[in-house]
């Protein structure tokens, strides 16, 4: 029988006593000295250089975190040589014992919803899946999410709906005014909820979830009240501005309904600090592991 997404990140929050997860958004140019080599000149040894970049955070990070969130445009400027990165370093984290969600933002209909579907949420052969979870776009409509439920349905994969982000222009669109007052967000919010009802687990918490921005706590509150059983994903904390302690709200429908993402904060952090980078990788990730869970309540 198929694990509901939602039960599996309840008990591997329980158990490593954490809500965060860290971001991978390798960068060449950002690397670290030991891995530079040919970056520059050469996209197969950038993408080498960058798996071996996350593989060596995954390595830091992993007593402190319960997932990563690799973000594929970062591996897709690479090619297929990008993509072979991408899919090492997935490998790599979920063997540490991690859930790996994929920070896709795909969003389109019928086939090519269905192909997106299989290409991060269902297995490969014999191989697991790629990914437990992905972000989507659910800006086409309901059905535009039809070949995503059904693939998490099957498998057990998750999904976070890009609902209220911390850039300045979300508002442009997430924010427009209904007929009866409320923002656009609000809408599709209740449809998050509406949808994630029949893939509830034993845990009370669904398996489709929402992207809300850490840098807005008022949202952060109305998302938990319009759906009470979604896991949030928060980004923003760290380099955007955002703080843990402005979080609590989340967090009140369980310790596991709600995550906590940095990326730049943790992967860079040896850039201001000076020590070697996995050492810093993994105090700032052991420093807001804390932070978080405090916050929690839990």
């Amino acid at each position: 029988m198929t694990t509901l997404f939602g039960d599996r990140l309840a008990e591997a929050v329980e158990r490593k006593r954490s809500q965060l997860l860290v971001g991978l958004d390798p960068r060449p140019d950002l690397l670290p000295v030991e891995l530079v080599g040919d970056v520059h000149y050469d996209r197969a040894a950038a993408a080498d250089g960058c798996a071996r970049f996350c593989c060596g955070i995954v390595d830091a990070v992993a007593p402190y975190v319960v997932g990563v969130k690799p973000q594929l445009a970062f591996f897709e400027a690479l090619g297929s040589d990008g993509i072979r990165a991408f899919e090492e370093a997935c490998a790599y984290a979920r063997d540490a014992g991690l859930i790996v969600l994929a920070d896709a933002k795909r969003g389109d209909i019928g086939s090519t919803s269905r192909a997106y579907a299989a290409a991060y949420l269902e297995p490969r052969g014999e191989a697991p899946p790629v990914a437990d979870a992905m972000t989507v776009n659910l800006y086409l409509g309901r059905d535009s999410l039809d070949p995503y439920l059904a693939a998490c349905r099957r498998h057990g994969g998750g999904l976070f709906c890009v609902l209220n982000t911390s850039n300045e222009g979300g508002a442009d669109v997430q924010g427009l005014a209904l007929s009866d007052g409320r923002p656009l967000w609000h809408h599709l919010a209740r449809m998050i909820h509406e949808l994630g009802t029949e893939l509830a687990g034993d845990r009370g918490l669904s398996s489709v979830g929402a992207v809300v921005g850490a840098t807005h706590p008022r949202a952060v509150g109305e998302a938990r009240r319009l759906m009470p059983q979604a896991v949030m994903l928060l980004p923003g904390v760290g380099a955007q501005g955002g703080s843990p302690a402005d979080l609590a709200r989340a967090f009140t429908s369980g310790p596991a309904s709600a995550l906590v993402s940095a990326s730049r904060s943790v992967l860079y952090a040896f850039r201001s600090t000076g020590e070697d980078w996995r050492t810093a990788a993994a105090l700032e990730a052991a420093r807001l592991q804390r932070e978080v869970w405090a916050v929690a309540g839990w």
